[in-house]
């Protein structure tokens, strides 16, 4: 039985999942999927889904088998020891310096969009938002959960708000027919698209905080993967009916724009709201899920500060860490003005290597259909390795430095 308090209902795992998944990606992916696939990329939705929907089915069985605030390295240590569970939480939380801050840098862009902030104002925007999910995370899940789900609830209220004043009606729908889709554009497309799907690996931290993991954990991921999906595709073809894409546009102001066009301009401020919640949703569950696997760790060292739980049963110490190391580097890059798009992508590849490494390890402790599903899991991620091309290096070079340098573990942990 897990030292931290089992809480989450089926409903609010799937505004869980479903917010992580659209975070800063809701605004802006479906203008660029429409730019590289035009029409196509009506087709590539279903298709992404399709093909993370093994990973995630993977996911769904060893959170459900092995429930764990570990999560990826829980999993990763029931199938190749102690050792390697160890280098896949560090790969993980290599993460921190690079993509939290940089999630907060766009979460801050919509305040800019609505009022026009300085850039000071947008760094206090982001230690304000740090200092908010840290109140959260002494909470408890539950907290979380239930203002995600309402988030996620505000989202999909602003599509169909959209669909309704724009009259959007099935039969205009430009859908292709699927022998005129163009190949080429469709792998353009999904190259990007596939990082809306980013998130599975931290919602499988939350799983022990499931009243009933082994059946409700499964269901929160499948169903917000799916809500998440219809979501991406409804926004998409509102894209494409008001062509709210193209060169020289930026790609996050497509949602806005479209609200100003249907609402009018005082409408702008809602558009960048909601596209700011839904950032700091997605930042949230990753901070989370960051502190749930340091506490998780930390079991190595019981005496540990960072092993113990709050009155709340909560890892409070592990939380100040995670929160105050984002703040750190916030700050950082604050200063330094450094480019973090081509950061993030070197972290895009260290997602996708803590996949293939959770699919792999799901290859070879489950059983059934499941086994066959990580395989193919598998698969798929050593296919986005690939496509991530050489700046996947990066993540093995970290890998690689991680299972030298580490310390061997002597004992496995036990289940948290």
């Amino acid at each position: 039985m897990s030292g931290l308090k089992q809480e989450l209902s089926l409903a609010q795992g799937v505004g869980l999942l479903s917010t992580s998944l659209l975070g800063t990606g809701v605004f802006a992916v479906p203008a660029l999927a429409a730019q590289l696939a035009q029409n196509d990329s009506l087709w590539a939705w279903p298709a992404l889904i399709l093909l993370v929907f093994p990973i995630a089915i993977g996911f769904a069985a060893l959170g459900r088998h092995f429930p764990s605030a570990g999560g990826a390295a829980h999993f990763v240590g029931k199938a190749f020891g102690p050792h390697m569970a160890r280098v896949t939480g560090w790969l993980f939380l290599s993460v921190i310096p690079v993509g939290l801050p940089a999630a907060l840098h766009i979460a801050a862009g919509f305040w800019q969009a609505a009022f026009g902030w300085s850039s000071e104002n947008l760094l206090l925007v982001q230690l304000g938002t740090l200092f908010v999910i840290w109140f959260l995370g002494t909470r408890s899940a539950g907290s979380s959960a239930n203002i995600q789900t309402l988030i996620a609830l505000l989202v999909v209220a602003l599509v169909v708000a959209i669909w309704w004043k724009g009259d959007i009606t099935l039969p205009e729908i430009p859908l292709p027919a699927i022998r005129d889709v163009s190949p080429s554009n469709m792998f353009d497309a999904l190259a990007v698209m596939f990082w809306c799907f980013v998130g599975l690996e931290a919602f499988a931290h939350l799983a022990t905080e499931f009243r009933n993991p082994e059946r409700d954990f499964p269901r929160a991921l499948l169903i917000g993967m799916l809500v998440a999906g219809a979501v991406y595709w409804g926004c998409t073809v509102a894209v494409l009916k008001f062509h709210a894409w193209g060169e020289g546009r930026e790609a996050g102001a497509s949602l806005p724009g479209i609200v100003v066009q249907l609402f009018g301009q005082k409408a702008l401020w809602v558009a960048c709201i909601i596209g700011y919640l839904a950032c700091f949703a997605s930042v949230n569950i990753y901070t989370q899920s960051f502190a749930r696997l340091v506490w998780s760790q930390a079991q190595l060292k019981p005496e540990s500060k960072l092993a113990k739980l709050s009155a709340q049963q909560v890892p409070v110490a592990a939380l100040n860490l995670v929160v105050g190391c984002c703040m750190l580097f916030t700050l950082l890059i604050y200063w330094l003005h450094l480019p973090l798009g081509a950061l993030i992508t070197y972290a895009n590849g260290i997602f996708i290597l803590i996949y293939l490494l959770c699919m792999i390890s799901g290859a070879k402790i489950l059983t059934g259909r499941s086994k066959w599903m990580a395989t193919l899991g598998a698969v798929l991620c050593c296919g986005l390795l690939a496509m991530v091309g050489w700046k996947s290096l990066y993540a093995l070079v970290v890998f690689a430095a991680l299972w030298v340098l580490l310390p061997r573990a002597k004992t496995v942990l036990r289940p948290q």
